[in-house]
């Protein structure tokens, strides 16, 4: 069994006014010209999918532009039908331009046509994860970059994880906003720093029991791909290899406390916000930042297929894998090995590329498209 949508439809997003897609389980291939729209499909699809998207963009930025005759789209919508263990689900995710400025943007998710309470309620129905040109680098760029990838990852075997990382995040904004305007609320800002605490040590708890699980299911290194090693970093991750989760909270309770002080004097704090994920190549205890582009590449893919493996075995179901422009760089070997993977894992793959000559080793088993400037065609 796997996780699939077999229909998928946008309304004024990105380079689309209208679109749709009817699929079928099976893998899809999107070529096309560089240009012509094949990531903004990508892009579309994460949004059924908590987090920012694959590109991370501002919502009212992901609208339909407009053109010389044309006014700025002030809406998008993405709608979705998703097909899991023998069910189907409708899924839909858009944005509306706020009626009064100075108003918050926000996600307007729907599940079965019914308003959630935000797109963390998307991952108690999707297991999704992508890789795109713009990841190839993750291992040398900044922490958060990576945070955010390993959040995902976790999103897909753990469906509480978004939400959990939603509350933290919204309770350290709160709180820091309060000590930088001179609140000496200690009833409030306790009941602050108790949420705080609970979800942090739930946070590390879920990021290592991740790396832990993915350990297992990572190349022995005699394939295409390395073998590599990863592991945690952070604060609260380093306190709970020591101490059990409860001890934990009250610990980094009384940390957020003690450096009340400091924050309020426009320092930041330390916790689950700053934890690092790192990755090493594990035959030449080589960190993964120190490699060269391609194996980061390859050490990009070799995670992101174990973790596909992982929640087809943790879920029963494979994840839809939105893998952009990914064959590009890949010599046949490891193309080969990489169409196999996905293959046998079962996977609902999105596949970009310029040229369908590059996936011919996957013509029998995929659903091919051609890509053209606001158009999708099946083959």
């Amino acid at each position: 069994m796997r996780y699939a949508l077999t229909r998928l439809t946008l309304s004024d997003f990105r380079s689309y006014r209208t679109a749709r897609l009817d699929m079928d389980e099976r893998p899809l291939v999107l070529t096309g010209p560089n240009g012509a729209g094949k990531t903004n499909l990508l892009e579309a699809v994460s949004y059924l999918s908590p987090g920012r998207g694959l590109r991370g963009a501002r919502l009212a930025d992901v609208a339909h532009a407009a053109g010389v005759d044309e006014r700025p789209a002030e809406a998008w919508s993405v709608a979705a039908t998703l097909t899991a263990e023998g069910g189907e689900t409708a899924l839909g995710s858009g944005w509306r331009a706020p009626a009064e400025a100075g108003e918050a943007e926000r996600r307007i998710v729907r599940i079965d046509g019914t308003t959630a309470s935000g797109p963390a309620a998307l991952a108690e129905h999707v297991a999704m994860i992508w890789l795109t040109p713009a990841m190839d680098r993750l291992f040398s760029g900044p922490p958060a970059e990576r945070r955010r990838f390993l959040d995902r990852l976790v999103f897909a075997i753990d469906a509480g994880h978004a939400a959990r990382v939603q509350r933290y995040d919204r309770a350290r904004r709160h709180r820091a906003r309060l000590l930088r305007t001179g609140t000496r609320d200690d009833a409030w800002l306790g009941a602050l720093e108790r949420n705080m605490a609970e979800n942090a040590a739930a946070i590390g708890a879920a990021r290592l029991d991740l790396a832990m699980r993915l350990a297992t299911f990572l190349p022995e290194g005699s394939n295409a791909f390395p073998r590599i090693a990863l592991s945690v970093e952070g604060l609260v991750e380093r306190w709970l290899a020591s101490q059990p989760a409860l001890a934990v909270e009250e610990r980094f309770r009384a940390h957020l406390a003690e450096t009340r002080p400091a924050e309020a004097d426009g320092g930041t704090v330390d916790g689950p916000q700053r934890s690092d994920l790192i990755v090493s190549d594990a035959a030449r205890g080589v960190a993964a930042e120190q490699c060269s582009t391609g194996e980061q590449k390859a050490m990009l893919i070799a995670l992101i297929t174990a973790h596909a493996r992982l929640v087809a075995r943790q879920r029963r179901s494979a994840p839809v894998l939105l893998l952009d422009e990914i064959a590009a760089h890949l010599d046949e070997r490891r193309r080969r090995a990489l169409f196999d993977i996905v293959l046998d894992v079962g996977a609902q793959a999105w596949l970009t590329g310029t040229e369908a000559a590059v996936f011919r080793p996957l013509a029998a088993h995929a659903q091919f498209f051609t890509v053209r400037p606001g158009t999708v065609e099946g083959a």
